[in-house]
C-alpha cells in the first residue's frame, strides 16, 4: 500500500511547485506524471523536501544526460542496482528504456536474477561487473577497480549510489 499520496500541482506550496516545473519541464516531462498531473515514482517524493529534492533531481538529470557512459553502460548499471534493491519502479522503467537500446529479454533477466551475462562489448562487460562488486560489497577489489578508468569508475559509483538512495525511498513509500 502507498504511504505517500500524490500530490496534483495545485497543492504544492512556491518552493514544492516550482521544483515540480523544473522535473517536468526537463527531459523526463511528462512521462513522470499521472492522469491527475501528479508527480510519479521518486519525484513525487522529492516534493516532500523541495531543498534537497532539487540537489537529488539535479544529480540524476547529470547521470542520465550529461555522464560520459553509453546509453548501454548507464542502463545496464542501473538495473543492475534495481534488481539488487528489488526496486520494481526501477526496474519497469529502466528496462523499458534498455529494451528500446537492444537489450533481449533474456539480458534483462540475467541482470534481475544477478545469473552470469556474457556481453560482447568489453565496456558493458566491465560495467557488469563492477556494478555488481559495488552493490554486492560495497567496494572493489584491486582487478575490478581496474577494468574502468578512474572517471568512469566515479561516475559509475555516484550512479550506483543514486539509484540505491531511489531505490530506498521508493521501498519506504511503497511507490
Amino acid at each position: 500500500m502507498k504511504r505517500l499520496r500524490p500530490m496534483p500541482p495545485a497543492q504544492l506550496d512556491a518552493d514544492a511547485r516550482a521544483l515540480y516545473d523544473r522535473i517536468n519541464a526537463g527531459p523526463r516531462g511528462a512521462s513522470m506524471l499521472d492522469d491527475q498531473g501528479a508527480l510519479v515514482g521518486p519525484f513525487n517524493a522529492m516534493l516532500l523536501s523541495p531543498a534537497l529534492g532539487d540537489p537529488l533531481q539535479e544529480l540524476g538529470a547529470a547521470i542520465r544526460y550529461r555522464s560520459s557512459m553509453t546509453d548501454r553502460c548507464r542502463e545496464l548499471a542501473i538495473l543492475i542496482v534495481a534488481a539488487h534493491w528489488s526496486s520494481t519502479f526501477e526496474l519497469q522503467v529502466h528496462e523499458k528504456i534498455a529494451t528500446g537500446l537492444g537489450f533481449t529479454d533474456a539480458q534483462l533477466a540475467a541482470v534481475r536474477t544477478g545469473e552470469p551475462l556474457a556481453l560482447e562489448d568489453p565496456e558493458e562487460a566491465a560495467v557488469l561487473r563492477v556494478t555488481r562488486a559495488l552493490v554486492t560489497n560495497g567496494d572493489l577489489g584491486d582487478e575490478e577497480y581496474t577494468l574502468l578508468p578512474a572517471p568512469a569508475l566515479f561516475e559509475l559509483t555516484t550512479l550506483t549510489g543514486y539509484y540505491a538512495t531511489l531505490a530506498l525511498q521508493l521501498r519506504v513509500f511503497r511507490v
